[in-house]
């Protein structure tokens, strides 16, 4: 049975997209992750997963569906989720990252 774990997401602008993710959802910046073509965070209370941005070549990072190689769908733990899609837009998210209103559709 395997218990680490690492979710790899590609990415244009890793450090910048790392840098949203962690302040979103509490994490911090792993060391040894600091080159421009990767970045990594990880829950300070080890709980939840890493979480690794890597740069891919153009037109690597895509999914069909999507347009990205992995999305990070979260869930507001505290407040409602018009208060969490603006306290997500007040953390100058990534352009590229939508925030789902419900099952039909993106919200911002």
């Amino acid at each position: 049975m395997a218990t680490f774990w690492t979710l790899g997401c590609d990415a244009d602008h890793p450090q910048r997209i790392a840098a949203f993710w962690a302040l979103a959802l509490g994490y911090v910046k792993e060391s040894g992750f600091d080159e421009p073509d990767n970045a990594s965070i990880v829950d300070p209370d080890g709980r939840g997963p890493a979480i690794s941005f890597l740069k891919v070549p153009e037109g690597k990072a895509a999914e069909p569906r999507t347009g990205r190689g992995m999305h990070i769908d979260v869930m507001p733990t505290d407040g409602t989720r018009d208060e969490e899609v603006v306290r997500l837009k007040g953390l100058g998210r990534d352009p590229s990252t939508r925030i789902i209103a419900s099952p039909n559709g993106p919200v911002g």
